[in-house]
C-alpha cells in the first residue's frame, strides 16, 4: 500500500506537463507552490467544470481536514493564493512589507493583470485568432471549435471595444506595451547590476525575497516568450535583456525541469 500523502492538484488548461502554460495566471501559481516547497500534480481540467469557468483552478480535497469528503475545486489564481495562505500552505509573501511598498506591490500586479493583460488579449484572439483558438480549444473537435472560437472572438471584441483596447489603433497598443516592458526592464537592469553573483535571483521590489508582483511578473514573462500567438509581444520581450535574464535565473532556482523557451 502507499504510503503517499495525496497532493494538491492544478489544473492548468493543456495535457503538457514539463513545459510553461500559455496563461500567465498558471505559472503564477506554480511560481507560488515551488517557491513554497508545496508539492502539486497537474492535469488539463476544463473550463466547464472550472470554478468561474477559467483556468486555472485547484482541487483542494487532498488538503482538507477531512479530505475523504471528495474535490474542493476553487479558481483564479488571486483566491488560490489567498486560500492556501490561510491554510497556511503558503507564506504571504508582502507581510513584511511597509505601507508603501505594499501600494507599489499591488499597482505592479494592477499594471499586469488589469491593463498589459488586455493588450496580450487583443493579440492572441484578435491579431493571432487561429492560432489561440486552436491552443485554447484542443480538446473540441474541429466543427465545435469553429463554433466556440467565433462566439469567444465576438465576446471578446465587444470587451475589449468596451474596455477601451479595440478602439485603439495597432500602432498605439505597441507603444503602451513597449512602454510597460521598458520600464520594469530599467528596473530590473538596476536590480541585476547590484546583485551579488551572476547567478543571483533579484526581485521587482529591491528586496531579498520575492513579492506577489514577482509571481506574477514571472507568469507574464514566461507567459509571452512561449506563446506562439503572441508572436509581437515574444519579440518585444526578448529585446529587453534585463527581463530575459530575470526570469532565466528564475527559470534556472526554480523551475529546472519545465522546458525553457527558445
Amino acid at each position: 500500500m502507499s504510503t503517499k500523502s495525496p497532493k494538491l492538484v492544478l489544473f492548468r488548461g493543456w495535457p503538457e506537463k514539463g513545459v510553461y502554460s500559455w496563461s500567465p495566471f498558471v505559472t503564477k501559481v506554480e511560481f507560488r507552490f515551488r517557491h513554497a516547497g508545496l508539492a502539486y500534480d497537474v492535469e488539463a481540467g476544463s473550463v466547464k467544470v472550472a470554478p468561474k469557468g477559467k483556468i486555472p483552478y485547484v482541487d483542494l480535497g487532498p488538503l482538507e481536514v477531512d479530505s475523504e469528503k471528495g474535490h474542493s475545486f476553487l479558481g483564479d489564481s488571486t483566491f488560490i493564493i489567498q486560500r492556501l495562505l490561510s491554510m497556511g500552505h503558503l507564506p504571504d509573501l508582502n507581510e513584511s512589507l511597509p505601507k508603501q511598498l505594499r501600494l507599489e506591490d499591488l499597482a505592479l500586479r494592477a499594471l499586469l493583470e488589469d491593463k498589459l493583460y488586455f493588450y496580450h488579449m487583443r493579440e492572441r484572439w484578435l491579431e493571432n485568432f487561429y492560432v489561440q483558438r486552436d491552443k485554447a480549444l484542443w480538446s473540441m473537435p474541429f466543427p465545435v471549435r469553429v463554433l466556440v472560437g467565433y462566439l469567444i472572438s465576438r465576446s471578446i471584441t465587444n470587451t475589449l471595444h468596451g474596455q477601451g483596447v479595440g478602439r485603439l489603433s495597432g500602432e498605439e497598443v505597441r507603444s503602451l506595451k513597449t512602454e510597460i516592458w521598458q520600464t520594469i526592464d530599467n528596473v530590473l537592469e538596476c536590480r541585476l547590476r547590484h546583485a551579488s553573483g551572476d547567478h543571483d535571483l533579484v526581485w521587482l521590489l529591491g528586496g531579498e525575497q520575492p513579492t506577489e508582483a514577482d509571481a506574477t511578473m514571472f507568469g507574464f514573462i514566461t507567459s509571452v516568450l512561449v506563446s506562439d500567438s503572441a508572436p509581437e509581444s515574444k519579440k518585444l520581450v526578448k529585446t529587453f535583456s534585463s527581463v530575459v535574464t530575470y526570469a532565466e535565473r528564475i527559470h534556472n532556482h526554480f523551475f529546472p525541469d519545465y522546458e525553457k523557451w527558445r
